[in-house]
């Protein structure tokens, strides 16, 4: 099952990580150093609701993101699923 937000269209990033080594100073060692940068994956927040769409009169089953629900929520349903193409 893909990882997309079906109302933003939000996926994967790939992000780095900077890796560290070495002791702080304030623990008695030289300081920290970068060595390295470390790819990592960057998921969205997604979430499986049912939203109810009170002009179709009816449930419509979403997997969006927490930012879309609260579009939704701002926006309405009807209008921020219609502008999404899902309805």
């Amino acid at each position: 099952m893909s990882r997309v937000c079906s109302i933003r269209g939000s996926k994967v990033r790939v992000g780095r990580k900077i890796h560290r080594s070495g002791l702080a100073k304030k623990k008695g060692g030289i300081g920290r150093h970068v060595t390295k940068t470390v790819k990592r994956k960057v998921s969205p927040n997604l979430h499986s609701k049912r939203v109810w769409v009170p002009e179709l009169s009816k449930y419509v089953r979403l997997k969006a993101s927490a930012k879309a629900f609260k579009t939704i929520n701002k926006n309405g349903a009807y209008a921020t699923l219609k502008k999404a193409g899902l309805i």
